[in-house]
């Protein structure tokens, strides 16, 4: 089987925060923060697999620290480990202060996509392979991840079976 290293997926996007991008709180609007977490994971799998990639889930977001208008904010993403057609990609979150230039982590996230051939059906994805002291750690930890992904989908799928479908205003 095919494999690439985890650096081989590694991205990284670097803005700046502007008024219109934060909210009463003055700091970033967290859906601003989700969209740009989501744009740059799908590059880091889509490099990795070289094929077209779906959001398959966001199994987390976690918010650690604000980030300002007086910050810049750097998000780093890879893929972490991989299944048949799917792919964990990790994406960090920095932001760093432009007056002091202190840095902090952010934000973190894990997401899952899944690779697509033309046809948009599931494809063979290659194995990652892991180097830094980071990319192993987030390797070993995956297959924990993975399994408690699992059981969340699945409860996902029960729960919505007792959902309604229709609005009340009809």
């Amino acid at each position: 089987m095919e494999q690439r290293y985890a650096k081989e997926s590694r991205c990284y996007k670097t803005s700046r925060i502007f008024p219109p991008d934060v909210n009463n709180h003055n700091t970033l609007f967290g859906g601003k923060l989700m969209s740009y977490i989501d744009d740059i994971a799908s590059i880091a799998a889509w490099k990795h697999c070289r094929n077209s990639v779906v959001t398959a889930s966001t199994d987390s977001v976690d918010f650690l620290h604000p980030i300002r208008p007086t910050d810049s904010v750097c998000l780093e993403s890879f893929v972490t480990w991989t299944g048949t057609s799917s792919m964990e990609v990790f994406v960090k979150v920095i932001t760093e202060d432009l007056k002091t230039s202190e840095r902090k982590i952010a934000a973190t996230s894990f997401l899952t996509f899944v690779a697509l051939d033309d046809d948009n059906k599931p494809v063979r994805v290659p194995k990652v392979v892991p180097e830094t002291e980071e990319e192993k750690h987030l390797h070993e930890t995956a297959v924990a991840r993975a399994e408690r992904r699992k059981q969340r989908r699945a409860e996902s799928a029960k729960f919505a079976h007792v959902l309604t479908v229709d609005f009340p205003w009809e």
